[in-house]
């Protein structure tokens, strides 16, 4: 995977990111509505958010998760839901894992960080059993307020700061991902639209979550403080207005995608 989906804090991520990630991945799930019992592998696991929620929610007979960053790994693994899980370092595009060896294989908020996203699907197909399933969720981050960190990148563009969409972010949009799944030879292709929104107490509370991580956090600290000052302004004149009691609503879209291997 690219380097920039190697967030190495999970602490950071958790806050700015594991949170989003648990409230749209609520809806996947009951979208997905899985049978209990099954194997599953979570590719891209990170700090665990989603493999936490398919432990809490699917009732699995296993669980595996895979992720290149062996720091957000160790966050996983001090998750007491994932205590039972066996969770590896490893590559996307080369899964550690036997053909046919479990019954469900996901992909939350990674596949556009893949360098080579048909690889990818490639290999969850590979170590899925004829049947079984292959199902992912993205942020729809071509599109307008498909981004939770959509506000945050755009103001320090305009302040010169450089920060890229992922590198496959193409792969976000409905017929893309469609594409991705047909050209994989998967059957039975299903796709649904996610909106999500996470309220945050106030305007620094929504600032420290969502700059708190990755490009974003490095770009501030490189700013002369006067400038960074000015990020904080312009992001706060694009968020929507605070209600009664200060608290800041934030909405954003996910693009979501099943389908089964055939056999």
């Amino acid at each position: 995977m690219s380097d920039t989906a190697r967030f190495g804090d999970g602490a950071a991520y958790e806050r700015g990111m594991g949170v989003w990630s648990r409230l749209a991945g609520e809806v996947f799930l009951e979208w997905l509505a899985p049978s209990p019992g099954l194997r599953w592998v979570d590719v891209g696991c990170g700090n665990g958010a989603f493999t936490e929620l398919l432990v809490q929610r699917c009732a699995p007979q296993a669980i595996f998760g895979v992720d290149p960053s062996e720091a957000q790994l160790e966050f996983a693994r001090a998750r007491p839901a994932l205590a039972n899980a066996t969770l590896r370092k490893g590559d996307a595009m080369a899964l550690p894992f036997e053909d046919n060896a479990f019954d469900a294989a996901t992909m939350a908020l990674v596949i556009f960080f893949v360098p080579d996203p048909k690889r990818g699907v490639a290999e969850m197909k590979r170590v899925v059993r004829p049947g079984g399933m292959i199902a992912a969720y993205i942020w729809d981050i071509t599109n307008p307020g498909g981004f939770p960190l959509a506000a945050a990148a755009a103001a320090l563009r305009e302040a010169g700061a450089k920060i890229p969409l992922p590198p496959g972010a193409d792969i976000s949009r409905q017929d893309a991902l469609h594409d991705l799944w047909t050209q994989a030879g998967l059957q039975s292709i299903e796709m649904r639209a996610i909106s999500v929104t996470r309220s945050f107490a106030d305007f620094d509370d929504f600032w420290s979550a969502t700059t708190g991580m990755g490009n974003m956090k490095g770009a501030l600290a490189e700013m002369p403080a006067e400038k960074a000052a000015d990020v904080k302004a312009r992001v706060r004149n694009r968020l929507p207005a605070a209600d009664a009691q200060g608290r800041i609503s934030y909405g954003s879209r996910a693009n979501a995608i099943r389908g089964v291997v055939p056999g």
